[in-house]
């Protein structure tokens, strides 16, 4: 796991997007895995700008989500179709033919999840998956022991994570889904690069934990210490907590130029 601490969001943001753009370079029809919230909208707008200077063509490109609720009606601006759509496929100047995400109001979850992660598959992988992190842990809607080996597949939402969530609904958690279809772990796993983005002190123990820690369900994002290529983007504020920051600035301060992220 490499773990690049960074000033600001801001610079997380454009250091992620500067990846994209090199991959989209390698590999035109790329398939890139979005996250949704607030901490992946740097890379978004970074990734957007350059799109609209002509220095990245995207043209090619292919989006996949990264998770979904469960039973908000179709078109729901809160729905993470409707966010991606408007956060990301709009932004880079894409078709919505060139996303697929799983059905959160299909009458068969269950079949729909298994639909997805074969989905997935077939298009040959996700080449770099974009994800942020719980304050406790979780990625994706991968809850506090989840299955590390985990597929595709609906979940329950703690109390925690409908209160975090809860400001994208007018602060109303009554409104915020109890359900959610979510990439496992061991899809994530399968991604080729994935790339964790955190900001903010909230985030800190979380990002220790997940980073230094041991491998653990607990910590869902822990898991990323399997993968031969996971990389951890945080700023100042959510690299308070680690232990090994110093050592983390001097590897990648020394880092060859060739590797990339």
């Amino acid at each position: 796991m490499e773990v690049v601490i960074v000033p600001d969001a801001a610079a997380g943001g454009e250091l992620i997007a500067e990846a994209i753009a090199a991959l989209i370079a390698r590999t035109p029809d790329a398939l890139l895995g979005v996250a949704t919230g607030s901490t992946p909208l740097p890379i978004y707008r970074a990734l957007a700008a350059k799109v609209a200077s002509g220095a990245v063509d995207a043209s090619r490109a292919r989006i996949c989500q990264l998770d979904e609720y469960v039973g908000l009606p179709a078109g729901h601006p809160e729905s993470y179709r409707s966010v991606v759509l408007r956060e990301v496929i709009e932004p880079l100047g894409l078709s919505e033919a060139s996303f697929m995400g799983p059905d959160g109001s299909a009458e068969d979850v269950q079949a729909a999840c298994e639909a997805y992660d074969r989905a997935l598959a077939e298009a040959g992988g996700v080449d770099l998956q974009l994800l942020g992190i719980g304050t406790d842990g979780h990625i994706g809607f991968n809850e506090p022991c989840s299955s590390l080996a985990s597929r595709t597949r609906i979940k329950t939402l703690t109390e925690q994570t409908r209160v975090d969530n809860a400001r994208f609904f007018d602060d109303d958690i009554e409104q915020v889904p109890h359900h959610v279809i979510t990439q496992g772990i061991g899809t994530i796993l399968d991604s080729r690069h994935p790339i964790l983005l955190a900001t903010g002190e909230g985030k800190a123990e979380a990002v220790a934990q997940t980073v230094e820690g041991p491998i653990a369900s607990i910590v869902p994002a822990s898991a990323l210490q399997l993968h031969p290529h996971a990389t951890v983007v945080v700023d100042e504020a959510a690299a308070s907590k680690l232990k090994l920051a110093d050592y983390f600035r001097a590897t990648y301060a020394a880092k060859p130029g060739w590797q990339g992220l």
